[in-house]
């Protein structure tokens, strides 16, 4: 496939899998998304007290804000990602639970207080992936331009669902894998 063709089918593949995610009932996602959160504090033990950029759940993602609490009350700091330049990188705000939130870009609330850290880990919710831990993102490139920008690079894990799991969302040049997916089902490591 050409670089236009993958765009159209990144584009038919984003708006399939969201579909998907958001038909399904939200018991099932709950059920999914406490068997995600068990995975993730068994890797997270391994690298206790860092700074560790979350995200806010959107369009029916893995919540990570009961892992934000576990995080904080392991000694660890947590990060929110701010989209500053839209053809730039996330900038990462430090916040706690409490803190004031403002809305962001497509409404996804961020801090208010611009305290800017660099994350040593940082979870990145997934539309789709493969199995070569590459990421099927929304499309606007945010999270592969932060992980090009961040030195040093932090430690990448992806979230979603198994059912976002794709044979290949076609790696271009720009597409940066993870080093983890985690679902509900397993723990892929590149």
């Amino acid at each position: 496939m050409d670089s236009a063709e993958v765009r159209v089918w990144r584009r038919s593949e984003r708006q399939r899998l969201l579909t998907l995610r958001i038909g399904t009932p939200p018991g099932e996602r709950r059920a999914w998304g406490q068997q995600i959160e068990a995975r993730l504090r068994v890797l997270l033990q391994e690298r206790p007290r860092i700074i560790f950029g979350v995200y806010w759940p959107f369009q029916a993602e893995f919540d990570p804000r009961p892992l934000i609490d576990w995080l904080i009350a392991a000694g660890s700091a947590v990060a929110l990602p701010a989209v500053v330049d839209k053809k730039g990188p996330l900038e990462y705000r430090a916040w706690r639970p409490g803190e004031k939130l403002v809305d962001g870009v497509w409404d996804i609330p961020i801090p208010e207080r611009r305290r800017i850290v660099v994350p040593q880990a940082v979870l990145a919710p997934l539309v789709g992936f493969d199995r070569d831990c590459y990421r099927l993102g929304y499309g606007g490139g945010y999270f592969d331009r932060t992980l090009a920008a961040l030195t040093p690079r932090p430690w990448a894990i992806g979230v979603g669902f198994e059912l976002s799991r794709l044979e290949t969302i076609y790696p271009q040049d720009f597409d940066i894998p993870m080093d983890l997916i985690v679902t509900e089902a397993s723990v892929r490591r590149r």
